[in-house]
């Protein structure tokens, strides 16, 4: 079987070693009330399904990326291939913009301002340690 490596090219899949559902991409929240029935199914339940499937492909005789292979599992044929990144991105992405535009602006500029006076506070510290140290007692 040849895997059409959207960076490489054609590749022999010997190259690369399955990991199974590529639904694996899309981990549950584990704050969410129903945390442990949906890692449970997340992690145990699996479809095997006869024809079109989206599986996730690792190419360790490679490059060592990952790959979303859509292949036909009863003539394995290889329809579609994908970087991983490029298709969990956007749906991490798309979360995000879900947010309103002007909290994420409030939150972001509040962490700046945060992350300058921690920085102060922090660069004045030891330069008063150090003259404390010094005076004789």
């Amino acid at each position: 079987m040849i895997i059409n490596h959207p960076l490489l090219g054609p590749r022999d899949a010997a190259e690369f070693t399955i990991l199974g559902d590529a639904s694996l991409l899309n981990r549950p929240d584990w704050q969410a009330d129903d945390a442990d029935e949906a890692f449970y199914n997340y992690m145990y339940l699996r479809d095997n399904p006869a024809g079109l499937h989206r599986e996730l492909w690792f190419h360790e005789h490679g490059d060592r990326s990952w790959l979303v292979v859509t292949r036909d599992t009863v003539t394995h044929a290889v329809l579609e291939v994908n970087l991983a990144r490029d298709v969990a991105l956007p749906s991490k992405t798309s979360k995000l913009s879900e947010a309103p535009a002007a909290a994420k602006a409030s939150k972001s500029s509040t962490a700046t301002q945060g992350a300058r006076a921690n920085r102060k506070a922090n660069a004045k510290k030891p330069a008063k340690r150090r003259i404390a140290r010094d005076q004789p007692r």
